[in-house]
C-alpha cells in the first residue's frame, strides 16, 4: 500500500520540529510504537505519562494520559491514520478509534524518520485546524516540549 503524500507545510496552521538524532530509523520507530516504553519519555518531565494504548493500523487507537506534577490527568484520545514501518506515523485527535468523529479536535501529528549520516532526521509536524490553535500550541511550548521529549526518547533507548 502506498504511503500518503503530505500537503505543503502551512506556516499559519502547522508547527514543525526537525532534529537529527543519534538513533536509527528503526530505533526511533520502535520507540514511538511501543506503548510500554513510551511511558518513559512521552511528555516532558516532571510531567509523566501514566497510560499509553496503541492500535498500530489505520483506525487504531492512539491514547496517552499525561499527568501534571500536581496529579491532574490530561487524557489524549486519537486515531491512527497511517503506519509505515521505520518511516512514518500519523495520528489525529480529530477522530477516535475506528475513525469515529471526536468531540474535540486540536491537531494531527505527522512523524517521519529518514536516514541521516548521523542517525535519523526526525520530523514532527503538528497540523492545526486554525491559526488560533497553532498559536495556542506554540505558546504551550511545542518546540521546547517536543524537543525535550525527543531527548528523553534518545536517553530511554540508549539506556536499554
Amino acid at each position: 500500500m502506498p504511503k500518503s503524500k503530505d500537503t505543503p507545510i502551512n506556516p499559519e496552521l502547522d508547527l514543525v520540529l526537525e532534529k537529527i538524532v543519534p538513533l536509527t530509523r528503526q530505533e526511533m520507530f520502535k520507540a514511538w510504537t511501543t506503548a510500554s516504553t513510551m511511558k518513559d519519555w512521552f511528555c516532558p518531565r516532571p510531567w509523566k505519562t501514566t497510560e499509553v494504548r496503541l492500535g498500530l493500523y489505520p483506525g487504531g487507537e492512539f491514547y496517552a494520559n499525561m499527568q501534571s506534577p500536581e496529579g491532574q490527568n490530561f487524557p489524549n484520545s486519537g486515531c491512527v491514520l497511517e503506519v509505515v514501518e521505520n518511516e512514518r506515523l500519523v495520528w489525529t485527535d480529530s477522530l477516535t478509534e475506528g475513525f469515529r468523529p471526536s468531540a474535540n479536535s486540536f491537531m494531527t501529528a505527522i512523524l517521519t524518520f529518514e536516514d541521516h549520516p548521523q542517525g535519523t532526521k526526525y520530523t514532527a509536524r503538528a497540523c492545526h485546524k486554525s491559526a488560533e490553535d497553532r498559536k495556542r500550541h506554540e505558546e504551550m511550548g511545542f518546540l521546547q516540549g517536543w524537543s525535550t521529549v525527543v531527548d528523553q526518547l534518545i536517553a530511554s533507548v540508549k539506556k536499554k
